[in-house]
Parts: structure tokens; sequence; C-alpha cells
């Protein structure tokens, strides 16, 4: 049996969580799923390598950036954070991240999260579950998360 791991913080605005398990359950039904929930985005790398620990084949990891240029600053932070946990446990983590000043509607924020969180959330399980070679066939595609696909320019 498959275990993804999902991470997510208080400080996001949308309950990011929720809806990675959902779209989990409805891509690999029987799977088991493990949440880890921290205060920030500088907490999800190790938030992430504990849910490696724990057995999980993959982790996603759910963020939102305020702002500010600090905020900016954490989240690459965060970014380098989790890369290396990549690195160090070879499984992948998938990096979904909302940021504040992506949109001013709050409504379209929420889309975007919620767009982001279930296109992320079936990579991470096609990755896990069918392996290297399962996002091959949509390379060069111009496909997006939190948005409309940008489209091939092939």
């Amino acid at each position: 049996m498959r275990k993804y791991g999902i991470a997510d913080t208080t400080f996001s605005r949308v309950n990011m969580a929720s809806v990675a398990i959902e779209t989990i359950k409805e891509t690999d039904p029987g799977s088991k799923i493990e949440r880890y929930t921290v205060p920030g985005i500088k907490d999800l790398p190790v938030a992430a390598r504990k849910l490696i620990e724990l057995g999980c084949d993959g982790v996603i990891t759910l963020g939102w950036v305020g702002k500010t240029m600090l905020d900016k600053y954490s989240y690459l932070a965060s970014s380098i954070g989790l890369i290396t946990v990549q690195i160090l446990t070879m499984k992948h983590v998938i990096d979904v991240t909302v940021h504040e000043d992506e949109a001013e509607d709050e409504d379209k924020l929420k889309d975007i999260a919620i767009d982001r969180t279930e296109k992320h959330a079936k990579n991470l399980v096609y990755l896990v579950r069918d392996g290297k070679e399962a996002l091959t066939s949509f390379a060069g595609k111009g496909l997006r998360q939190g948005y409309k696909n940008a489209g091939s320019l092939d």
C-alpha cells in the first residue's frame, strides 16, 4: 500500500490539505495518508522529512507566502530546504505554494490554491504510483497549476 504525506501550515488562508486528501483518495483509492501541520513555510522541510521517515513514499507541502520581501526570502529558504530533503531521501516532495500577491481578489487566490493543490496532488500520485515516466507524455505541453495552461509552442 502506498503512503502519501501532506505537510501544511496554519499560516495558509485556505485548507489546502483537505483538497489534497480528497484528490489523493480519488486518484489512488486505498492508499494511506499522513498529515503534519506546522506554523509556517520554514517548518515544512522538517515536516516533509519526518513524514518520509514515517514511511511516506512521497510528500506534498502546502504553503502560503505573504507579500513582503521578508516573506519571499522565507519562501526561498523553505524551498532550498525542501530540495535538500528530496536529495537526501530520494523521495519526491512536491512544493505547492500560493503567493499572496498572485491576485488581489481573495476569491481568485482561493481558486489558485485549490487548482494548484488538486493538480499537484495528482502529480504526486502519478510519480509515486506510476514511476519516473508517469508525466513524460505531458512534457512540453505548457501545463500550469493554479492558472490556465499556457500550451505548447510546438
